[in-house]
């Protein structure tokens, strides 16, 4: 006979929970601040066909939400049905729910609010004699209202009988930020939609509709980010992708400029984030986060987004798909070289003349230089230009000078177009950058940032080609070394061979460079040698065939780059800014510093005050 005494008195009883209840625990997932209520608002209006959406919030939200639509809106005798958790238009069977492509789905929101805070609801449809009015309350009915056209619902005191989980809202300026970034976020991907939102009283967002997708991202995001950002739009099979990815050098040192949407959904996806990190990798400086405004589009039935209560997840049938898509596309737009407009008949050069070896394999030299000004080579080059070489230069090119510049500070020609995106150089700046101009204005570059860039694109291109051409050296680079090294160097010359590198042992602690990668001649040979090993005996060659390669090849373009106080020519300056002009992600350099800036005719003007 089993010993009974030891079953306690109080024993748990399973029994179903009232349901209130039900729906404040469904609020905890659902209403997890004012912002929360106010986005799932936002997309019922959306989902109803709303034009124009106007937001009133009173301290942060927590005293009063009220959003106005004029959609649909809700017949009188399906108010209290809206009010009901699990009730909704948007779907009706699983194959809906597999399909969906409403914004608002579970039927759950109006009920998890209306249970932490006081609601009315409001509603007119179209050839209805007047509104109807609900309040969320027991036995309520509805009652008549008087109302234009579409939906007002209204949300007074948050949590006012929660008391425990107001206290952890934050201050009522917080509050509000989150409220205005919820819509921010929606009107970002619904820019036929107005938006105006007030708080206590003072409009404090005004988006107006019709202006299209890229002037709503200006409005919202600042037309810097625009004039600085690459747009994308491309498209594969059930997949497109379009928006704005800003360039590394409008990157911020936090993450909150990001936003991705899937099927007009804004979401916070892992393998969406990971493969738009991956895309900036190789041109973001340091611990930089990039600036994007990206809209997935994909096949329904593709993406789950029934995976979190407040469907900021997604979850894709096949997510290595999508992750090479965003990858290959972002990269793609980040990589694209500058445009290089065509020269006319008339400004193209008569001859070309071959520049430095500090800037090795250019295509051309100066669109306008001297055919009479031979090369010299860098050792024998005098320190600066003197004034006597800078006349003469100037007076040849006069005339096609005079074609890529303006006459004047307000007014352009019809040749600047001729003019190639980075203009013709003028001088050389401390030996560190180039000034050039163009037809906006003044360019100046970062001689050694840009021409490593260059560099470490062609060391990529290359490496992949598997066509990494050596130089051999006229004297061989002997330095000191220890014995680990020259092992390293026995054990990975066939590696070192790939590379370019002809490095064999002289003796026990000597080794000898014959060879090094065609690219880098003008580099010093021993030095970069001695920064390859390291990075071999540190990690060995399977590792950095793999993860570390561009790391490797980024060093060694840093290496063979002309360096600071550098003299260069004004064909050889002309000659970098071409080779930029068709390198991709010569915007920035290996470390994600930009390269190039520009100071506008405009911005000259205000520095000098011309036309005050």
């Amino acid at each position: 006979m089993p010993n009974t005494s030891r079953i306690p008195d109080n024993r748990p009883i399973i029994q179903r929970l009232p349901d209130l209840l039900i729906s404040q625990i469904a609020a905890g997932e659902v209403v997890e601040r004012p912002a929360s209520v106010l986005k799932e608002l936002l997309e019922n209006a959306l989902d109803a066909g709303s034009a124009a959406i106007q937001i009133q919030l009173e301290e942060g939200g927590v005293k009063l939400i009220r959003v106005s639509d004029d959609g649909c809106g809700i017949a009188r005798e399906q108010l209290e049905l809206a009010l009901t958790r699990h009730a909704t238009s948007k779907i009706a069977s699983l194959g809906d729910l597999e399909r969906v492509s409403t914004l608002g789905f579970r039927g759950e929101a109006l009920a998890s609010v209306a249970s932490v805070a006081r609601l009315a609801l409001t509603s007119r449809q179209a050839g209805a004699s007047h509104a109807w009015r609900l309040l969320a309350e027991i036995d309520a009915t509805p009652e008549p209202a008087a109302l234009p056209a579409g939906t007002v619902v209204e949300m007074r005191d948050l949590y006012y009988n929660t008391p425990a989980r107001r206290k952890f809202l934050k201050s009522e300026a917080t509050e509000f930020a989150h409220c205005a970034e919820a819509v921010k976020r929606i009107a970002l991907a619904n820019p036929a939609v107005a938006f105006a939102l007030a708080h206590n009283g003072r409009v404090s967002l005004r988006f107006a509709s019709g202006g299209g997708a890229a002037a709503r991202v200006g409005a919202i995001l600042g037309e810097d980010f625009l004039a600085e950002s690459r747009a994308v739009d491309t498209g594969i099979g059930p997949l497109r992708l379009f928006g704005h990815c800003a360039a590394p050098a409008h990157s911020r040192p936090r993450g909150d400029t990001q936003y991705c949407y899937v099927n007009g959904r804004f979401v916070r996806d892992k393998l969406l984030a990971h493969a738009l990190r991956e895309a900036y990798r190789d041109i973001l400086h340091g611990s930089r986060y990039p600036a994007y405004c990206l809209f997935l589009e994909v096949e329904p039935a593709l993406v789950d987004v029934n995976v979190h209560p407040a469907k900021t997840e997604v979850r894709f049938r096949d997510g290595r798909a999508v992750h090479q898509f965003v990858f290959h596309a972002v990269q793609k737009a980040l990589s694209n070289p500058l445009a290089v407009a065509p020269l006319s008949r008339e400004s193209r050069p008569v001859s070309i003349q071959p520049i430095s070896a500090a800037i090795p394999d250019a295509k051309s030299a100066s669109p306008v230089s001297d055919p009479s000004r031979s090369w010299t080579p860098p050792h024998q080059q005098s320190p600066r230009v003197t004034p006597s070489s800078t006349a003469a230069y100037y007076t040849f090119n006069r005339a096609a000078f005079a074609a890529s510049a303006p006459p004047s500070s307000t007014a352009s020609t019809a040749s600047n177009d001729a003019a190639p995106p980075l203009g013709y150089a003028l001088a050389q700046l401390h030996g560190i950058y180039v000034l050039a101009q163009n037809a906006q204005g003044l360019v100046l570059v970062d001689m050694h940032a840009a021409h490593e860039r260059i560099l470490y694109e062609k060391l990529k291109n290359a490496f992949d080609e598997q066509r990494v051409a050596t130089q051999a050296l006229l004297i061989p680079a002997v330095f000191a070394v220890d014995a680990l090294d020259v092992a390293v160097a026995e054990e990975h010359a066939d590696a070192l061979r790939e590379l370019g590198f002809d490095i064999a042992p002289l003796g026990p602690a000597q080794l000898t460079v014959r060879g090094v990668p065609a690219l880098l001649q003008a580099a010093d040979p021993a030095s970069l040698a001695r920064d390859l090993l390291a990075e071999l005996r540190e990690h060995g060659v399977s590792q950095w065939l793999t993860a570390r390669r561009n790391e490797l090849l980024a060093t060694m373009a840093c290496h063979g780059a002309v360096r600071a106080r550098r003299q260069l020519s004004i064909p050889e300056m002309d000659a970098l800014l071409r080779q930029m002009e068709e390198t991709e992600r010569a915007d920035q350099c290996n470390h994600g510093r930009p390269t190039w800036a520009r100071l506008s005719l405009r911005e000259l003007d205000a520095l000098f005050l011309r036309g005050q």
